[in-house]
């Protein structure tokens, strides 16, 4: 159960981004406020859902190419969201156990559940950092203490750039944290994409209902975070069309995905 000075910064009378996520995804870290816009947002634009379930699964794709093709044995989750199945770390240590991972998130309810992250496996390591994305050289010192940051890492950041209403200032945050990673280092980023008409309305209904502002961007947008690194094969595409596995058949979905090595 969260203590006292957590509970008193989490707020349950407005809608929180990760707990409507959670509902999303089938998880039960939810109250009433967040399932009552989650169920709004469905009628205007049923295929969010869809998006919340496909880029859980790429997830679990990048982690996978990382760790076995790639041999990245250290990742750093950068608004890690509340726990659902298959994590960052259960995903990578499933395949390579001694991987180590380091979430990071500065939201209440994500340290409330952090308890829920903080397992591994023997050979592995799992910490969670209670840091904020606009302070990236914050982030990568705090990381240092689980992570070597000598060796290559997999910078993982899913469906959270858009809280960043600028894109400008996203970029740099991107580019600062890649900035402290050596090379042979991965960048991994979904985010929603404002490619259709339902989906900017339902981002809209979102942003009315008094949650942290969430902005579904162009696709070129999502690309221009990967300059200057090398793009892994297919570039910046859908997120089920990412390397995608036989279950990976959902249509038209409205967020994008890419992976980018650090040259």
């Amino acid at each position: 159960m969260p203590d006292d000075s957590l509970r008193v910064r989490i707020d349950t009378s407005k809608p929180h981004s990760a707990r409507f996520w959670n509902y999303f995804v089938g998880g039960k870290d939810n109250y009433e406020v967040d399932r009552e816009i989650g169920d709004q947002i469905k009628s205007i634009f049923p295929g969010l859902v869809d998006v919340a379930v496909t880029s859980r699964r790429f997830l679990g794709r990048a982690v996978r190419y990382l760790a076995v093709e790639q041999g990245v044995r250290q990742f750093l989750d950068v608004g890690t969201g509340l726990p659902t199945a298959d994590n960052t770390h259960e995903v990578a240590q499933r395949v390579a156990p001694d991987s180590r991972i380091v979430y990071v998130d500065n939201d209440p309810i994500v340290l409330a559940h952090a308890n829920a992250l903080l397992t591994s496996t023997p050979e592995g390591r799992t910490a969670y950092l209670d840091a904020d994305l606009y302070d990236p050289e914050a982030v990568l010192e705090a990381a240092a203490g689980t992570l070597d940051l000598s060796r290559p890492v997999g910078l993982m950041i899913l469906n959270t750039l858009g809280h960043v209403a600028d894109y400008e200032q996203a970029r740099e945050l991107v580019r600062r944290l890649m900035a402290g990673l050596p090379a042979g280092s991965h960048l991994v980023i979904s985010d929603s994409t404002a490619t259709s008409e339902g989906m900017i309305a339902a981002s809209e209904a979102y942003n009315a209902s008094g949650a942290v502002p969430y902005y579904v961007r162009p696709v070129a947008e999502i690309a221009g975070f990967f300059d200057g690194l090398e793009l892994v094969e297919p570039g910046v595409v859908r997120v089920p069309q990412w390397r995608a596995e036989p279950a990976d058949v959902a249509e038209g979905v409205d967020a994008y995905c890419g992976v980018g090595r650090k040259p």
